[in-house]
Formats: structure tokens, C-alpha cells, sequence
């Protein structure tokens, strides 16, 4: 939204409410849900019929965009207006085109921080939910994503925010692959209606990850080294042609390894793409780096083969074959939903559903345990089904 001081005036619309278009079929997409999906998707249209709320809790690869598809064709035929918030511009981003493809003939926006759409009067619109604070009872379904996810689940001024974005009659749908513990009460007291979708669309279940201990890690990484454990395991990967994300807890630490970074994961670089200089294979992603909406569409291209990157990729991106290795994973900003997410950047495509993930720690977290609990619980529910 840019700097707004106390002097400024801030208007607001008092004219007609604005009659947006009904769409006879606005949905291109083709494609087929799962038996789960389409539960989901039904409980979806059904809410934003009734204009109720409801809670969809689905693993990371669930197919979580293409279960909306089905309510908001609905929506748009009724002729409303339809808002999906996400924490995230990342996601925002990369929700974009799918939407412009999956809804060609409806006026599709996205708003977040440098975003080039600045007027905000689509009939369909993807925001970060800092932009909710722009609209005023403007929207008859408020789709939020990843719920759980910072700053939204922290900042009361969001949540404040899209209470008022909100018409009086208004379906409110919530997204998450990692609800909070506030979302876990809500559910087991049965206050808030929810699904659970604990596949993911391709069938196979979320990587467990595997655990490396590494004696004096955090002193190898203030000196600028990486562990031998991790050279190890990048160099003995079971398919040594996909992708690496290595996690890192700060900013600071994933700027002092670049440069050993480019050192030492040359080779196994070079294995990856199997030509270029590593110069260019291996990158630092972070929420300050002015150039990482380019690098993410260069790994997503496979022009890039390593990224080093903070939480700021832990969720909402999604990249075909990857393997996920978290150093310092018992790090403070590590939490369960943190690793629940970065773990779930693994085993996305239905080409190649497995990848490795691995925390490697000096000694294991609460947070780590919780993560591995879920994720094989969630793996255990999906197996009775």
C-alpha cells in the first residue's frame, strides 16, 4: 500500500454498490478432482451457498486451489464478487495465472506490495491480507489461505481487516495445511464446520523426514561452513537430478554460506542440470531480495539447481521435483507448522511423488518431533481410507 502518514485523507466509496457481471460458465478447467477433492469441493460450494464459514484442512498437495474452482463457478454465475487473501505475495503470485487460465472471461486481479494491478475493482481477486485493509464490505466470499501462516495468524489488525472487507452476508472459507492450536479447539468443540482432505491428489502419501545429527553445527555455520552430514547426503541422494532447497533459520546465515555454497555444492550442482557454470545454479532467496520473484520462476524453469532461502519458501510455491534438507532445524523459527510446510515442498508431482527431506539439528526440538507425529499421523489416516 505504500507509506500512508496520519496528515493524508483516506476516502471511502459512498455511491451505488456496484453490480458485477453473471457468467453463464466462467471455468476453463478441465480437469478431474479426487473422490476427496470433491467432497471438499462440495462442502466449499455448499458454505459459500448458505454463506457460512467453513474450515478446509488439507495436507500440502492436497490440490487446495482446484477444490475452490467448483464454488466460485457458482459464485460468478450468481454474479458475485469473490476475494482470495493469502499471507503471502509469493502465493499470490504464483495463484495468478492459474486463475487467469482457470477463469478467462472474468476480470482477475492481484494486489500486494509493488503488484503492477493498483486499482483493485476486479470481480475476482487474489490479495496478500495486508491489502484487505483497502476494501470496505466489498466481497460476498472471502476465501483466506494458509490461515496458519505469519503474519496473519499473529497480527489482530488482519484479522480485523478482513471482518470489514466482508459484506453483512458473507461465505468465509479457510484454508490450511497446518492448523493452529486456536483452529484444533474450534474443531474438536465442533464451533467451526470443517473437511479434512488427508491425501494428496496424486494418491501417494507427505515425505516423512529423516533426522541427521551434527556435532558443533551451529559453530560450523557462524564460521560459514556447511556440515559434512549435508555434503554427504546432497552427494548420495536416491535421484541426484532433482532440485535442492536448503532451509537456513536467518537472513544472515544464508548470505554468509553463498559463497561456500557455490564452492562446495559445485559438483553435485552440476549433477542436477549437468551443464552451466555453478556460478549461476546456485542461489540465495529472501524475503529482502529484490530479485526473488525471478529467481523462484528461474528454479521453477530448472535454470536454477540449489536455492539457500529463509522460511520466506516454506509454503505456497510449488516446484515439480525437489529434495528439502533444513539446517539448524531445531531453530526457534522452525516451529511444527514451519517444518510441516517445508516438508511438504517434497513429492509434489505425480511424476515423481516421493523426495527426500532432512532435518539436519545439534540436538532435536519439540517442534521436530510434533512435525514427524503429524505428518506420519496424517500418512496413517490417509492409509485407512
Amino acid at each position: 500500500m505504500g507509506r500512508v502518514s496520519a496528515c493524508e485523507h483516506l476516502y471511502e466509496w459512498t455511491g451505488p454498490d456496484p453490480e458485477w457481471p453473471s457468467h453463464d460458465n466462467p471455468c476453463a478447467w478441465e480437469g478431474e478432482l479426487t473422490r476427496y477433492q470433491q467432497l471438499a469441493a462440495d462442502a466449499i460450494d455448499l458454505a459459500m451457498k448458505q454463506n457460512g464459514k467453513l474450515l478446509v484442512h488439507a495436507v500440502c498437495g492436497a490440490g487446495k486451489t482446484e477444490m475452490l474452482f467448483q464454488g466460485i463457478t457458482i459464485s460468478l454465475q450468481q454474479g458475485k464478487r469473490i476475494c482470495l487473501a493469502t499471507p503471502r505475495a509469493d502465493v499470490v503470485r504464483e495463484l495468478l495465472p492459474r486463475f487467469q487460465q482457470a477463469f478467462p472471461t472474468v476480470t482477475v486481479q492481484a494486489l500486494y506490495g509493488s503488484s503492477p494491478d493498483k486499482t483493485g475493482d476486479g470481480q475476482l481477486i487474489l490479495a496478500t491480507t495486508h491489502q484487505l485493509l483497502r476494501f470496505y464490505q466489498a466481497f460476498d466470499v472471502l476465501i483466506i489461505d494458509e490461515i496458519d501462516a505469519f503474519p496473519y495468524h499473529v497480527d489482530p489488525m488482519l484479522h480485523i481487516a478482513s471482518e470489514k472487507a466482508k459484506k453483512s452476508t458473507c461465505a468465509s472459507i479457510f484454508l490450511t495445511a497446518t492448523p493452529r492450536q486456536k483452529e484444533k479447539r474450534q474443531i474438536s468443540a465442533q464451533t467451526l464446520p470443517h473437511v479434512f482432505v488427508p491425501v494428496r491428489f496424486h494418491g501417494q502419501p507427505l515425505p516423512v523426514p529423516a533426522s541427521k545429527l551434527c556435532f558443533g553445527l551451529q559453530k560450523q555455520l557462524r564460521k560459514g561452513n556447511f556440515p559434512k552430514g549435508l555434503l554427504h547426503w546432497i552427494n548420495n541422494r536416491s535421484n541426484p537430478t532433482r532440485q535442492v532447497l536448503i532451509f537456513l533459520p536467518t537472513v544472515v546465515l544464508a548470505d554468509r554460506l553463498q559463497e561456500e555454497a557455490k564452492e562446495v555444492l559445485r559438483p553435485s550442482a552440476q549433477k542436477i542440470l549437468s551443464k552451466r557454470d555453478a556460478e549461476t545454479l546456485i542461489r540465495t532467496v529472501h524475503a529482502a531480495d529484490k530479485d526473488r520473484e525471478a529467481k523462484v520462476q528461474a528454479f521453477r524453469n530448472r535454470d536454477i539447481a540449489v536455492i539457500l532461502t529463509t522460511t520466506i519458501l516454506e509454503r505456497g510455491v510449488t516446484f515439480p521435483s525437489v529434495d528439502v534438507a533444513i539446517l539448524d532445524a531445531g531453530h526457534d523459527v522452525f516451529d511444527e507448522a514451519a517444518l510441516v510446510q517445508i516438508a511438504g515442498r517434497a513429492g509434489r508431482s505425480p511424476a515423481d511423488p516421493t523426495g527426500e527431506v532432512v532435518f539436519f539439528h545439534e540436538g532435536r526440538s519439540d517442534a521436530m518431533d510434533k512435525a514427524v507425529r503429524s505428518i506420519t499421523d496424517m500418512n496413517r489416516r490417509a492409509k485407512r481410507l
